[in-house]
């Protein structure tokens, strides 16, 4: 099993910044995409930033720009730098690894954090 934990959540006024950290423990023998999603109250949850093992990153439109995903593959953790925060960026923030968790290379599983709540306002 592996277990994810986000941490870096709080309040904020708007043009502030933040920087998310979630860590992944546990049985790990590899890890492919980190990934950062958000969901929003009555909204759908959407996916924020990704980055894969080769390094390549993507953004969703809203963020691109002010957040910056970043990955640190010997601690199995992935960042995100959160700058020039508005109202709109509102959300629980939730990571999501696709790791592999067995010796088999065939084998690898989406994990999900917990969530983190993030909150833009004056």
């Amino acid at each position: 099993q592996v277990q994810l934990v986000e941490s870096g959540g709080g309040l904020v006024q708007p043009g502030g910044s933040l920087r998310l950290s979630c860590a992944a423990s546990g049985s790990i023998f590899g890890i492919n995409a980190m990934d950062w999603y958000r969901q929003a109250p009555g909204k759908q949850r959407e996916l924020v930033a990704g980055t894969t093992s080769g390094g390549s990153t993507n953004y969703a439109d809203s963020v691109k720009g002010r957040f910056t995903i970043s990955r640190d593959n010997a601690k199995n953790t992935v960042h995100l730098q959160m700058n020039s925060l508005k109202p709109e960026d509102t959300a629980v923030y939730y990571c999501k690894m696709v790791v592999r968790d067995t010796p088999s290379v065939l084998i690898w599983r989406q994990y999900w954090g917990q969530g983190t709540q993030v909150t833009v306002s004056s």
